[in-house]
């Protein structure tokens, strides 16, 4: 008897400082668990319900009826469309970008400029970038003025910030360092042996980079153009600062059919908002689905 108490009392002790790191441990996450609950589940939650509500409450399918109705679908359309050419041709110009700083032969600080600028330049954007490329290639800005200095119009050449082409080249300024960021990871993981063994077999350097690089770098490519064109199908703030609702983009018809005057209907913008998570949504899997592909040759 005396022996199985002191055992029990030997496992109460071992199992205490277990549970009182388990505890700890917890405590730490708690703050997460409890910051998604109250801004991500739960507005999500909301956002959903409130989609097949109308004003007085009553359950309706309306609101997604009129997701497939003009001004919503063209909206839906054009928000595709310049999130697509953004994140092709950020795409594009980050891996070249990005290819010439991991396997150029550039001085190391060229490197670390570009890392530096591009960590700053993806993150910058919102009224602060609206109204920088508006004082630089606004009508009366300084790239504007100075051209105008020497007998050249920019505008009256067909150049206009406010525009479809204007918008894509304010967004391509984040997009692309987002796109050097993210692919100089995955130059660096190709492997030198690869290259070695390539050659040795007699294949040529366009030959590797056609039969071996590229389909390796492929799945990481097109899903970081998959995080590209998310990212730019949920800008907001860029696009209503630089065109003041001039572009007919869905993040802005939500806000003036939640905040509007005369459009003013919130269970139609919780919808238009349930249609831009679902478009999310596919970005995300698919993005999931690439970055996977990726790390099995990157181990």
């Amino acid at each position: 008897m005396a022996q199985t108490a002191t055992f029990g009392n030997r496992t109460s002790a071992l199992t205490m400082p277990r549970l009182r790191n388990l505890f700890i441990t917890w405590m730490g996450v708690i703050p997460f668990f409890v910051f998604s609950i109250l801004f991500l589940f739960l507005p999500s939650y909301s956002l959903l319900v409130d989609a097949f509500k109308d004003a007085q409450g009553n359950w309706t399918l309306a609101n997604l009826g009129g997701l497939f109705e003009d001004p919503i679908r063209s909206g839906f359309i054009l928000s595709i469309q310049i999130s697509a050419f953004t994140a092709l041709l950020g795409g594009v110009f980050g891996f070249l970008l990005a290819y010439a700083l991991v396997l150029g032969k550039l001085p190391k600080w060229i490197r670390s400029t570009f890392v530096t600028f591009s960590g700053v330049a993806s993150n910058f954007a919102g009224v602060p970038l609206a109204f920088a490329f508006i004082a630089v290639l606004g009508r009366t800005g300084a790239i504007t003025s100075m051209f105008k200095s020497v007998g050249i119009d920019l505008y009256d050449a067909g150049f206009n910030l406010y525009s479809f082409w204007g918008l894509i080249l304010v967004y391509l300024f984040f997009q692309f360092p987002l796109m050097l960021l993210i692919m100089i990871p995955s130059l660096e993981g190709l492997r030198p042996e690869w290259q070695e063994a390539a050659e040795n077999l007699g294949a040529s350097s366009p030959q590797y980079w056609r039969y071996v690089a590229f389909p390796i770098l492929l799945p990481s490519l097109l899903g970081t153009m998959i995080l590209l064109f998310g990212n730019a199908f949920g800008a907001y703030a860029t696009a209503f600062a630089l065109t003041g609702g001039r572009l007919n983009l869905v993040t802005i018809q939500i806000g003036a059919q939640i905040r509007g005057d005369v459009l003013h209907n919130p269970n139609l913008g919780f919808a238009m908002a349930l249609g831009m998570v679902i478009v999310m949504l596919v970005c995300i899997v698919g993005y999931t689905l690439l970055q996977r592909q990726t790390e099995k040759w990157l181990q």
